[in-house]
């Protein structure tokens, strides 16, 4: 059974025009790719090796079961920053206390996917070492390179790419791939062009001229817009060869051009660029110089940015030279001119980005004009708002529509690149306060999205730097405990804890002296000084009660409540969850209500209370689809799963347990997988597969005690006397179970769960009330039908255009409501009731 929770099978970009050509290139590689696990796609920028790679990925997909996914490696600066693009694109979360490298390597060393790696060639040796650690442990992961230069790994191919196929000497010119794309793209440029033989003849020799080079033919097409080609033709042949100025040599076009040839050293840069950049170089100095003055200014200040929105480019562009309201203008005049890319669109948003050889000539203009620093320290003022924006609106108190809060924390996670190169041009000027600010800023985006090795990273830095003041250092510490308590490391949560406290205290910054309270209370908590924890709570209450801090008094119950239940005490806890929840719900903050239910749910299957288990887990669930956390989405299918089993709906509960498997499995979580197996392993033994249950909790405890070292055992899934079975044989199926390797223990887990799905007998019929058709909505009966034809999650989300998770949801809530636990009690129903079409 699929995972309701899997994610597409690639994350390709739309293309924004046609792609033209390459239909040799293009079957030589899917060919090269079906024999080499590494491929490189090497050649002088502009040539089209980022647009050749994504046309190959778009047509690999079907032999890549897991998917294509898109790594872009421009700008990144650490071999963690590397580990952490390829992460996010397959989709890999962040584990406490392990090397995001190793985390990646494990979750893909199963899955068959195809990773694009693109624009490596400033971090070729980074990548070169992480591609390695992949190819060597994941035996089907396959690497798709796009460089300057070959990169090194063993067992690389390395695809030297061509430019565009030029005309012969006979034929028909606008067969040519060259010909053919300046074509189409002049015809964009001027849409009264006319291919007449004149024109076709002008455009011959520009493509000649340029020797087929891409980007080159696609600047050149755009002056179309303001000129004839004759015209185009001539100014193109002076800035090539200024008068008097010999011609180039012939085309270079080497015999192993075409084809894959073995790693080679690399070798170092050049003087003097190759031939094909000069003609490139050429055709940008020549499209700058047909620009206006306030073009040129735009085009130069947009070089700071990764990629942008309008909105951005008229805070961080303008001044006194360049009037905001003459961006829009602009930026559009940019695009038409090739100078400019769209991307995307993002909250209603166009994202546009300068194409990396553009942006490479415009930072070399800015510099050349004296602005690089006026121009970045605007953009680190805009991504510094950014930040502290959605940083206060993640811990407001005040009411504020979750809309509003989560789509300022998406929209700081789609700036992220920009964010991060703000970061790294703040410390390198060792700007301590601004650094700090961000880093005090970012807290709930590093925590929330798992991204703790890199958020600890810049927060240690910056505070290790002199400088700044108290009260930005009182923030900034409340962010380092944080990040350190979230990766299991308690003197170091209570070490910044600490610190934040006494700075906070020191300032009068209450809001920062509550949360630093917080933080010491979860880290005592976590130690077990339970008395240390209750103290710092009760001052958190009281400072939070005193200023209005709503956010702080939420999290200090719902603490309360955890330390409550650790007690025993479970109508106090439940009551102190309720409290939190109360005051949460008020500020219309999901992400807090959905981890205050965890809590709560925890607490009441503790205490077998698995009506109130079954409604918070199943709150949860539905808060972390929507929000997108895979470890918290799995802990609420863990817990939905073990509760449907208490309530005797197995087949239910195994649908759950093997959702939360595979996503824990496929996004890395070590911990998670644990769980899930020792979730699977209770079910599994209670209904009577007993070998197989107690070999998952040997394998279950196995894990926990790699994944957690340090940490206290928890209790085994499974117990002997509970299954009839004597001590020795029990202890005989763990030992095997600790013995199997994870990826054998899940896929035993996974057979578990689909043959526990499958009818054993015929079951006695119902007493009570027959289930009602009134008893579901109208979206629930369309989809019962739907199921009753036989269609899987998938085909009803494509059918009823919405997405699977809640194509699951309803099947979910239909099981619950009509007291089933398969789709085939669904099918059999709808059968008898007559509704089906």
């Amino acid at each position: 059974m699929a995972p309701r929770t899997a994610p597409a099978r690639q994350n390709l970009p739309q293309e924004s025009d046609s792609f033209i050509g390459r239909e040799r290139d293009l079957g030589d590689l899917l060919r090269l790719l079906a024999a080499d696990r590494v491929v490189t796609l090497c050649g002088v920028g502009g040539v089209g090796k980022t647009r050749l790679a994504l046309r190959v990925a778009a047509h690999a997909t079907a032999a890549f079961r897991d998917g294509v996914w898109l790594a872009e490696m421009a700008g990144v600066s650490t071999p963690h920053e590397i580990a952490a693009r390829v992460a996010a694109a397959v989709g890999v979360t962040e584990e406490t206390g392990r090397p995001l490298a190793e985390t990646l390597r494990d979750a893909l060393r199963t899955r068959r996917v195809l990773l694009i790696l693109d624009d490596c060639t400033r971090a070729a040796a980074d990548v070169a070492e992480l591609g390695a650690a992949l190819t060597g442990a994941c035996p089907e992961v396959t690497l798709l390179i796009t460089a300057g230069a070959p990169l090194g790994l063993p067992g690389e191919a390395v695809w030297h790419v061509p430019p565009l196929a030029l005309p012969g000497e006979e034929g028909d010119p606008r067969e040519a791939e060259a010909v053919r794309l300046f074509l189409d793209r002049a015809r964009a440029a001027d849409p009264d062009f006319s291919a007449d033989p004149e024109s076709v003849a002008s455009a011959t020799r520009i493509c000649r001229l340029l020797d087929g080079v891409p980007l080159a033919l696609e600047l050149v097409a755009a002056w179309l817009r303001r000129m004839p080609v004759r015209r185009a033709e001539a100014l193109l042949a002076e800035a090539l060869h200024p008068s008097g100025a010999p011609p180039p040599g012939p085309r270079e076009e080497p015999s192993h051009m075409r084809r894959a040839e073995p790693p080679r050293p690399r070798e170092a840069e050049p003087a003097r660029p190759a031939p094909r950049a000069r003609l490139l170089r050429a055709a940008l100095e020549q499209s700058h110089a047909l620009l206006g003055e306030e073009e040129r200014v735009l085009l130069r200040r947009l070089s700071v940015f990764a990629d942008w929105t309008l909105e951005s480019a008229e805070r961080v562009c303008p001044d006194p030279a360049l009037p905001e309201d003459a961006v829009l203008d602009l930026v559009s005049s940019l695009a038409e001119r090739s100078l400019i890319a769209l991307t995307r669109e993002f909250q209603g948003r166009v994202r546009y980005r300068l194409p990396g050889v553009v942006r490479a000539f415009a930072a070399e203009r800015l510099a050349a004009a004296g602005e690089e620093e006026a121009v970045r320290l605007r953009h680190r003022d805009h991504m510094l708002r950014i930040t502290e924006e959605m940083g206060a609106s993640s811990v407001a108190g005040r009411l504020m529509p979750w809309a509003e809060r989560f789509a300022q924390w998406l929209l700081a996670s789609v700036e992220y690149d920009d964010i991060r190169a703000a970061l790294h041009w703040t410390a390198g000027r060792r700007d301590t306060e601004e650094g700090l600010r961000f880093c005090a800023a970012l807290r709930p985006y590093w925590g929330t999205g798992y991204h703790f090795t890199e958020g600890m990273g810049w927060t240690e830095r910056f505070l290790a730097m002199p400088g700044g003041s108290a009260a930005v250092r009182a923030r900034a510490s409340v962010s380092a405990a944080e990040l350190s308590w979230a990766r299991g490391d308690l003197d170091s949560a209570r070490h910044h804890g600490r610190t934040a406290l006494s700075l906070a205290e020191e300032v009068g910054d209450e809001p920062a002296e509550a949360a630093a309270l917080n933080i010491l209370a979860l880290a005592a908590l976590r130690s077990g000084t339970a008395e240390e924890a209750a103290g710092r709570l009760e001052r958190t209450l009281a400072l939070a009660r005193r200023t209005g801090d709503l956010w702080n008094e939420a999290i200090a119950l719902s603490t309360q409540g955890a330390l409550a239940a650790r007690h025993g005490d479970f109508a106090e806890a439940d009551a102190l969850y309720n409290a939190a929840l109360m005051i949460l719900r008020g500020m219309d903050h999901r992400w807090g209500v959905g981890v205050s239910l965890l809590g709560q749910a925890t607490a009441a299957e503790r205490q077998n209370d698995i009506a109130v288990a079954d409604r918070c887990y199943r709150e949860s669930l539905d808060i972390q689809r929507d929000i997108g956390a895979a470890p918290e989405l799995a802990r609420c299918l863990f817990g939905v799963g073990r509760v449907a089993h208490a309530f005797g709906a197995t087949s239910q509960a195994y649908d759950y347990l093997a959702e939360g498997l595979l996503l824990s499995q496929s996004t890395g979580q070590r911990a998670g997988v644990a769980v899930g197996l020792a979730s699977i392993a209770r079910v599994a033994a209670g209904a009577g597969e007993v070998r197989g249950g107690c070999i998952l909790a040997g394998a279950a405890a196995a894990l926990r005690e790699r994944a957690e070292p340090g940490r206290a055992p928890r209790p085994l899934a499974v117990k002997g006397e509970e299954l009839g079975i004597d001590s020795e044989t029990l202890s005989s199926l763990l030992r095997e179970g600790r013995r199997l390797p994870v990826d054998e223990a899940v896929a035993l887990a996974l057979r578990i769960t689909e043959t526990g799905r499958l009818p054993r007998q015929r079951q006695p019929e119902r007493k009570g009330p027959r289930p009602t058709r009134r008893a579901l909505t109208p979206r629930e009966r369309e989809i019962a039908r739907l199921v009753a034809r036989g269609m899987g999650n998938r085909e009803i989300s494509e059918r009823l255009y919405i997405t699977p998770a809640t194509v699951a949801r309803h099947v979910a809530n239909i099981n619950r409501k009509l007291g089933f636990h398969s789709r085939k009690q669904i099918a059999a129903w709808i059968a008898k009731a007559s509704l089906s079409d």
